[in-house]
């Protein structure tokens, strides 16, 4: 449906031209406004493969989204190491997410359980190193970086892979 839309929209857009380009067809689908690279990230972290398979067909990532998205990550799974080691002294999830700084909102708290539940402290100290070799990867190798950053929410969005 959503792409039958976006048709609609090139066709209706058509009626007035002979040619259409590849900007005026992004401004159209909204294609290049992928902001919300956050979600994309806690759900992967959340291993909820269906709704990250969605995200994923829904947009069209560029290079340059890559880079971002792999931050994005980053700064994710140093927040989750913190929540894991506030969880060694603090055995009470809920207190460590209601008084973690800088504030967990309460629209991200279930899915911030999620993400513990599949990370461990250890489990996260590999996240951070697998972030960072693809992060080196996607800036040696720019021009196949959406490639890269996509094998890699796949494979940790996966519910097989800790």
């Amino acid at each position: 449906q959503s792409l039958k839309n976006e048709m609609m929209k090139i066709e209706n857009y058509l009626k007035d031209k002979k040619k259409i380009n590849l900007n005026e067809v992004l401004k159209l689908t909204n294609l290049n406004e992928n902001d919300n690279f956050s979600e994309l990230v806690d759900i992967c972290l959340a291993k909820n493969e269906k709704k990250l398979i969605n995200i994923i067909n829904e947009n069209n990532f560029s290079n340059e989204d890559a880079i971002l998205i792999i931050r994005t990550f980053l700064n994710k799974a140093k927040r989750l190491f913190k929540i894991n080691v506030e969880i060694e002294t603090n055995k009470n999830l809920d207190n460590v997410i209601t008084n973690f700084k800088p504030p967990i909102f309460w629209k991200e708290k279930e899915l911030v359980k999620q993400q513990i539940k599949n990370y461990s402290k250890d489990n996260v100290e590999l996240l951070i190193q697998s972030i960072n070799e693809t992060e080196l990867l996607i800036k040696k190798n720019f021009n196949n970086s959406v490639d890269i950053l996509l094998d890699f929410i796949l494979y940790h969005g996966s519910k097989t892979n800790n």
